[in-house]
């Protein structure tokens, strides 16, 4: 039995030597692939029982000549979707899983559900995937999913990040999620393993808690057959039938599968690490990357019975309540890619990289020093989809009529698949969800973007770095730069402009009288051999933006605007980009250059 402070000094001994110091793909990715099965800190799992192989047994029933709708995969997105096509009357709805239920990524996620998050739509989600797991389910079944209340907490270690909580706790008063910001002397009668020296406070969320995937999961697929809907188990889909209708739009037409085919108009791609496998074979991109994301369980521990949940954003570390133990997990800057995804994976395992995960195993001792003389029982380390904005891929395909996606989750698919599921099944039966779900619409990816791996492979990188950075509201990407340009973007650039990027498109923010700040080449933060800049201008005006305040830039912007304002001659267009039309045939030359109507009387405003 090792400790996490063997572990750690073992892994400063022997520090891994990287074969290049470029960015090649040698150095970004595993080594090796998956590695023999491995037990998780579950009470069961789907894969008990199962003995030989059940994939040449056949589909663990038969396969329907037709169906209304077909999800594939059987993780927690596609039996949350199933269940929910069902509960909204759908009738038809068929799951297929290549292998068994949970057996792909869902299986060994850590299952934990935090209720607040900085976007309220997706406290509200969070809030549905609550109420079905801790409440609804048990109700029409009489079975119990695995849910266990035990709370969360949110660390604070700096002024701006309790800043962020007690934002979080007011947008979760407005929907009714009780919250309450802690001393750190309070935190420690609470949590008294805890080490709260260099704590400014923390955020407590009482009816926070974990998930089990196989209980959750099962329930799901109880309740949806109970409506009529059919899962089966053990059946890969090999391929995606399309017909191009009069006006030569492509629409899905049926599922093709080793044990035969559907006829079906409708499709959901619920694949997780394998939904760009799927999406390839109905000639659809989907826009994720497959990395591996670990977390080990400890050895018990005497006191840490009924704990909370914990995460410790400051150092990328989460600790999870398992019985008498904990999970300790993280986000790093430098994780492994997952370059070849085998379709033949199922219930496997990676082996840990202790070097990467290093830095999770100090953050957490810092947090609760018993950890350093706690032994280690069991190392979890799967492969987990992540997108470039860290979001979910929802939605109908802008290529393909009836295929939809449901899939990228970003190692959160189980506290967001209630809330997500409910809205795919509403997206699919009435064209539209209900929610606000543009920020996860797969049409907000521009196809120059879907169809660029390394924009995909860096902004993805990115947004797993940066998962538990402070949200700021002015904050800007540093990956998948300069992708999109206009033709002035070069004389902007030499005037100052500081660009902002949105949906590819490097857009004038705002421009900086001390000189030119170009977005340099990503330089993955100095992670995989690569070299981070220095003195880079860009990320220095980015650091001074990181406010809940006006940032710095809102004081040049009101000198320029007071400047307009005040001038009576005609402005230096090249600085300001503003100019006065007078003369004689000012109005007709105003109805020739713009859009709107602007004939109006003086006073009035035009948007055009």
């Amino acid at each position: 039995m090792a400790s996490l402070s063997r572990a750690l000094r073992v892994a400063a001994a022997h520090p891994r030597q990287s074969p290049t110091r470029g960015m090649g793909p040698c150095n970004l990715s595993s080594a090796a692939g998956p590695t023999a099965e491995k037990s998780v800190p579950y009470q069961r799992t789907l894969k008990e029982g199962q003995g030989t192989s059940v994939v040449a047994q056949g589909p663990s029933r038969p396969l329907p000549s037709t169906a209304n709708v077909v999800v594939i995969g059987g993780g927690s997105l596609g039996c949350q979707t199933l269940y929910h096509l069902a509960k909204l009357g759908m009738s038809g709805a068929v799951l297929l899983e290549r292998e068994r239920l949970t057996s792909g990524t869902t299986w060994h996620t850590a299952g934990l559900l935090w209720q607040l998050r900085p976007s309220d739509v997706e406290v509200e989600l969070l809030a549905h995937t609550r109420r079905v797991v801790s409440r609804e389910l048990e109700e029409e079944t009489g079975l119990h999913t695995g849910w266990i209340q035990n709370g969360g907490l949110f660390i604070a270690s700096n002024r701006q990040r309790l800043d962020e909580y007690k934002r979080l706790m007011s947008l979760g008063k407005a929907y009714g999620v009780e919250s309450h910001v802690l001393s750190p002397a309070e935190t420690k009668t609470l949590y008294p393993l805890m080490n709260v020296d260099d704590l400014y406070g923390t955020l407590y969320v009482p009816h926070d808690g974990t998930m089990d995937p196989a209980g959750t999961c099962t329930t799901l697929a109880r309740a949806a057959s109970a409506r009529g809907a059919q899962v089966i188990e053990n059946c890969p889909v090999t391929g995606i039938r399309v017909w191009t209708d009069d006006f030569g739009v492509r629409r899905v037409a049926g599922v093709e599968t080793q044990h035969g085919s559907i006829q079906t108009p409708c499709v959901v791609n619920c694949a997780g690490v394998w939904a760009s496998a799927v999406g390839r074979m109905a000639g659809v991109k989907v826009p994720l990357v497959a990395m591996h994301h670990a977390y080990v369980v400890t050895e018990r521990i005497e006191g840490i019975q009924n704990m909370p949940n914990v995460r410790d954003h400051d150092a990328s570390v989460y600790l999870r309540l398992q019985g008498d133990a904990l999970s300790v997990g993280g986000y790093e800057a430098n994780p492994i890619f997952w370059e070849e995804v085998s379709d033949k994976f199922a219930f496997g395992l990676f082996d840990l990289d202790w070097e990467v995960f290093t830095q999770h195993i100090e953050g957490a001792i810092n947090r609760v020093p018993v950890l350093e003389k706690t032994g280690i029982k069991s190392t979890v380390c799967g492969p987990e989809s992540f997108t470039p904005d860290h979001k979910p891929l929802m939605g109908e395909a802008p290529e393909l009529r009836g295929f939809f996606l449901g899939c990228g989750f970003n190692s959160a698919g189980m506290m967001l698949g209630g809330g997500c599921g409910q809205e795919l099944a509403h997206w699919i039966i009435h064209g539209r969800p209900e929610k606000d779900m543009h920020g996860y619409d797969i049409r907000r990816f521009h196809h120059s973007l879907t169809d660029h791996p390394r924009w995909i492979r860096e902004r993805s990188h990115e947004s797993y770095a940066k998962n538990y950075s402070v949200v700021f509201p002015h904050d800007e990407p540093l990956a998948g730069r300069n992708m999109r340009r206009d033709p002035l973007h070069e004389e902007l650039l030499g005037q100052g402009c500081v660009f902002q990027e949105r949906h590819g498109w490097e857009r004038p923010g705002w421009f900086h009288p001390r000189g030119p700040a170009p977005v340099l080449e990503y330089d993955y933060y100095g992670a995989y051999g690569s070299r981070a800049h220095e003195d880079y201008a860009y990320r220095r005006l980015l650091a001074d933006e990181y406010t809940f305040a006006f940032p710095p830039h809102h004081d040049t912007i009101k000198k320029e605007c007071l400047a307009c304002r005040g001038a009576a001659a005609v402005f230096d267009m090249s600085y300001f980009g503003k100019f006065y039309l007078v003369g004689l045939d000012a109005r007709k030359a105003a109805d020739w250059l713009f859009s709107a109507d602007v004939s109006r009387p003086p006073g009035s405003t035009v948007y055009t």
